[in-house]
């Protein structure tokens, strides 16, 4: 028998950092995954540990980073840590930084002090950073991105056969939570920053989402990821899934009602599921099919 890829870390390290500015704080909410891999076939084949890292070290090193260096940014944050691992210990030969941000929202209050927040109902950014030594593979994203049009779609012309039931129609209610990785094509930090490249391209996802009049939704995700490659020059690939949260109308004709387009039934399953890839001219694919792989 051979041993195959074989990975090894501290998931999920919740970690909350502080930053105080006199009365003024600050707040990161990060959920940060280590996976290394390297020369662990010993460790595997006969239970020599001569060559792990202890998940716990990888934990321990998260939070102390989180002292030394502060979190500027979940893929700046990644990064420093990728290249700790790599670049410190010989037996690790690469590692992969899963991080998932989760915002809060400052409580404006009378007077100087500026210390209270209430945790966002927004949707949840995510980083993944990879480096083997020489390479790296940034990939940002978000999800839980809940976003809603109430008229301006339409689904009609498909294909029928005999277990088609559902009808056409010329005005719907099209809703979906956005799911979204998109890759870097370089290595370093865009130009203005980590943080405005992500509200950027998080921007170009909702304005395409609005300006669309969907005529399916898989229009409305290949609309969305276009306007993300050709507005973002930094961006190479981007990856969306997007559930449709369906809408139907409710039948009030039993009550002597009619339902004009006002009263809908939100149905969370079963539901469909539209999943594309975008590419810039040129660019390989490198975004696993599978997101939930990331």
């Amino acid at each position: 028998m051979i041993l195959g890829q074989n990975q090894y870390g501290k998931a999920e390290n919740r970690i909350v950092r502080i930053t105080r500015e006199g009365s003024t704080h600050h707040i990161k909410d990060l959920n940060v995954s280590v996976a290394l891999t390297g020369d662990m076939t010993d460790v595997h084949l006969s239970g020599s540990n001569a060559n792990v890292l202890t998940t716990d070290t990888t934990k321990n090193t998260v939070f102390a980073f989180a002292k030394e260096h502060g979190i500027a940014s979940a893929e700046e944050f990644g990064i420093l840590l990728a290249r700790h691992f790599v670049t410190g210990l010989p037996m690790i030969h690469s590692a992969r930084i899963r991080i998932e941000e989760y915002a809060w929202e400052r409580i404006e209050t009378p007077g100087p002090k500026r210390h209270s927040f209430v945790r966002e109902g927004r949707e949840t950014r995510t980083a993944q950073i990879r480096f083997d030594g020489t390479a790296w593979e940034i990939v940002s994203g978000l999800k839980d991105l809940t976003v809603l049009n109430s008229t301006d779609s339409e689904f009609t012309g498909y294909v029928k056969d005999r277990y088609t039931t559902l009808p056409e129609t010329r005005d719907r209610v099209l809703a979906t939570q956005v799911h979204a990785r998109w890759r870097h094509s370089g290595d370093s930090a865009p130009e203005a920053g980590w943080d405005h490249s992500y509200r950027q391209a998080r921007e170009h996802l909702l304005a395409a989402f609005a300006d669309t009049y969907s005529l399916s939704l898989q229009q409305t995700l290949y609309r969305m990821g276009s306007r993300v490659i050709e507005k973002c020059p930094g961006i190479d690939e981007i990856r969306l899934s997007l559930p449709n949260r369906h809408h139907f109308l409710v039948d009030l004709e039993p009550f002597g009602l009619k339902n004009d387009n006002e009263v809908y039934y939100a149905a969370d399953r079963p539901y469909g599921l539209i999943e594309a890839t975008i590419l810039r001219d040129g660019a390989e694919p490198r975004i696993p099919v599978d997101m939930t792989n990331l």
